[in-house]
């Protein structure tokens, strides 16, 4: 059985085509890679499947739901999905080009445990976006 197949069995879903194949592109994604259900349509339709928006919407929705894929709302953006990750992770945003990367800064998150103890909170989930420029001469898309 693939890995795809054991994921979406494992989060109580049923093994169909679209979704064995959003899995895979979401996959294969590179780090810091985020689509949104048109980037993967359009994937799809550029290998040739036969998938639907409305079913890449519907199948993403149930990903989430299942907590096989996180969902971000950037500003001046519209959703984009990644694979769910056990690791903690921030985004910075560059708001001319919409480049998008990760990082990850255990400093940073233990002062944000650390502000939520002094306010008698305990965090139990975190989402973090810095936005500016990104220095590498982008253009904007």
């Amino acid at each position: 059985m693939s890995l795809e197949n054991q994921e979406l069995r494992k989060a109580g879903l049923k093994v169909t085509l679209p979704r064995v194949k959003i899995y895979q592109i979401l996959e294969k994604a590179g780090e810091g890679d985020h689509f949104s259900a048109e980037d993967i349509y359009k994937l799809l339709m550029e290998l040739g499947e036969d998938v639907g928006l409305a079913t890449v919407y519907r199948v993403l929705t149930q990903f989430e739901a299942a907590g096989l894929v996180s969902r971000h709302h950037f500003e001046g953006g519209h959703s984009v999905f990644e694979l769910a990750r056990d690791e903690d992770h921030d985004h910075i945003v560059c708001v001319k080009c919409g480049k998008v990367r990760e990082f990850v800064d255990n400093q940073l998150i233990q002062r944000q445990n650390e502000i939520a103890k002094e306010l008698g909170f305990t965090i139990t989930d975190r989402t973090l976006y810095l936005y500016g420029l990104c220095t590498e001469g982008c253009e904007k898309k």
